[in-house]
């Protein structure tokens, strides 16, 4: 088993084996996996954190030693962008990258070295309390929506729940309908407070999309860009053109 950890900023996880196949998903600078398969200059992956599998090209991973992968901490970058050391060189890596097997701002991943001495999470030391979950979640605010995207250069909906929940030290699913079926049911949007995420169906009833409730009127979510939209108990409505975009399905509750 070959146990590797994303060396680039972000690297684009695919539904196949070829740059113009869909992308599912990302890891971040810093996140782990296991290689899987291999074909030519691609390998089939499993992330760590969340079990998602998918195509990531050979380059944007480098090996680390099996004791590194099950247990070094994952403290993440604070800051919107930070720079990382990578062989002594700079790199640019967005906010929520994680310092993988870092002791004291330095990290050696085999034959690569890593050195960073900006702002981090302590995982160990995570807080949900009002001010952390809107200053998380408030981070991403404008970021484009991108299908497959987790950072802050670009997200999807259930990327961008993942991403700020992670912060909060809680470990969701990949995909919306997957946040779904975690946590516990808020039977009315009355009883909602901030932190709860509201998923949303389409007309066969599949869940289709989540965001993260503010208050029993506002939520924030990854829809064009992300955004703050009013929500009610029929869904959301863009604030902006004032049209109903999302029917809400279910409201659950992580902490």
């Amino acid at each position: 088993m070959l146990y590797a950890v994303c060396c680039v900023p972000v690297s684009p996880l695919r539904q196949e084996p070829s740059h113009l196949s869909e992308i599912k998903s990302q890891l971040l600078f810093g996140e782990c996996c296991k290689v899987l398969l291999t074909e030519k200059d691609w390998f089939f992956i499993q992330g760590q954190y969340d079990e998602y599998e998918g195509w990531c090209q050979a380059s944007h991973i480098t090996e680390i030693l099996m004791d590194d992968y099950l247990h070094a901490r994952h403290d993440l970058t604070a800051d919107w962008v930070n720079t990382i050391l990578y062989n002594g060189h700079p790199m640019k890596i967005p906010f929520g990258s994680s310092l993988t097997a870092m002791i004291n701002g330095k990290a050696q991943w085999k034959r690569n070295t890593i050195q960073f001495d900006g702002k981090f999470q302590d995982l160990t030391k995570c807080k949900t309390d009002p001010k952390t979950i809107r200053d998380i979640a408030f981070t991403y605010l404008n970021t484009p929506y991108l299908w497959g995207g987790k950072s802050v250069f670009g997200t999807d909906c259930s990327g961008y729940s993942q991403m700020v929940f992670k912060f909060l030290g809680i470990k969701l699913k990949r995909d919306a309908w997957q946040q779904a079926e975690q946590g516990n049911s808020v039977d009315f949007l009355q009883e909602a407070k901030l932190g709860d995420l509201a998923f949303f169906d389409n007309a066969e009833g599949k869940i289709i999309h989540v965001g993260i409730l503010l208050n029993e009127g506002e939520i924030v979510h990854a829809a064009g860009k992300v955004r703050i939209d009013k929500v009610d108990t029929q869904g959301i409505i863009n604030t902006d053109t004032g049209m109903r975009t999302h029917n809400l399905r279910l409201i659950k509750r992580y902490f």
